[in-house]
């Protein structure tokens, strides 16, 4: 009884939200909010946010700066590492701390193999993805990694989480029908980036960060590497948590400290980003979004679902620029043409 109530009030909540709020420091002033029952500790996150917002504007900076969390020049947050490890066991429990993330396929592997399949026109059937070559970074015990691999793709999966990376590769030696396809490093996306700058970069079809970026301590880092890795014309798949009242209220307050869906301390929303945000770190370094989509998890029903709003959750999906021609050979082609 008391889950179906606080689902009734989570969802009230969300039907109320007018909105989704944009950059680091802006925040929700829709007319709609001042009937909103927050909770205290809401209450006060609204008014230290309100205080951040006067506080930028006397000192005439800019919103949605990524700057100020992108000095590190490395993704890898070793609080996160380190929480992550001691979860490193549990990711094939689906019942465990990460629930949500075995049902959130039901969304997100569609939408992955959609995307793809309407940039890349061959058909394989059975195995949709075959001939394709995916990167899955922050991978954890490989929930996402797998599926992919049986959809016909060649994934390889990234963590720098070694005993999560560990989970993975025991649970694949599991399915023959995988071990040929599916495959595990314990590394970061910058030193993979580092390599594959040997060969050239640019060799995956696709690149997925699935609830990962709230994780990641430099996302200048992130996109750029992503960018290097992919070829031209490749995709970018990111599902993360937008950065708005009510994402702190249903992600942290509700999902971690009232029903324990994840663990405590999972997330710190000071990491969480807007679409927005988000879409102008990747097209500064090179991506045009194709799509953004909003997602909505059930509590009582433990299943997702897609919605217009992107006020908590969303994927969004990206697509490398493809290169242009060098100066030089299109200088020569336009004489040639006159010529």
């Amino acid at each position: 009884m008391y889950a179906n109530k606080l689902s009734r009030l989570m969802f009230g909540l969300y039907s109320r939200n007018t909105a989704s709020v944009c950059g680091v420091f802006q925040v929700q002033r829709a007319a709609g909010r001042s009937g909103f029952s927050w909770t205290a500790v809401c209450k006060q996150r609204t008014l230290w946010l309100q205080r951040g917002v006067s506080l930028e504007s006397q000192q005439h900076t800019v919103p949605c700066q990524i700057s100020a969390r992108s000095a590190s020049h490395s993704t890898v947050d070793p609080d996160e590492v380190r929480r992550f490890q001691s979860l490193a066991s549990k990711w094939w429990d689906e019942r465990g701390e990460f629930a949500a993330l075995h049902s959130m396929n039901d969304l997100r592997v569609p939408f992955i193999r959609d995307n793809l399949l309407n940039v890349h026109r061959q058909r394989h059937p059975g195995k949709p993805l075959a001939g394709l070559r995916i990167l899955d970074v922050g991978c954890g015990g490989g929930l996402l990694t797998e599926p992919l691999g049986r959809l016909g793709a060649d994934v390889l999966g990234i963590d720098p989480v070694g005993d999560s990376i560990g989970t993975a590769q025991v649970h694949t030696a599991f399915d023959p029908d995988l071990r040929q396809r599916v495959s595990y490093r314990a590394c970061t996306l910058e030193e993979l980036s580092a390599e594959e700058e040997e060969h050239g970069g640019g060799r995956y079809d696709a690149v997925v960060a699935s609830e990962v970026v709230e994780h990641l301590a430099d996302l200048e880092t992130f996109a750029f590497c992503c960018g290097h890795v992919l070829k031209p014309g490749g995709s970018l798949f990111i599902t993360t948590l937008n950065k708005t009242n009510l994402s702190y209220a249903l992600g942290i307050v509700a999902a971690e400290q009232l029903l324990r869906i994840v663990p405590s301390g999972t997330h710190d929303w000071e990491k969480f980003i807007s679409p927005v945000e988000l879409e102008r770190l990747l097209e500064s370094n090179g991506f045009s979004v194709q799509s953004v989509q909003g997602m909505l998890y059930n509590p009582v029903s433990g299943a997702w679902s897609w919605t217009n709003s992107t006020a908590i959750n969303y994927a969004l999906h990206a697509v490398k620029a493809r290169e242009e021609p060098h100066t030089d050979q299109a200088e020569e082609n336009t004489a040639d043409t006159h010529s």
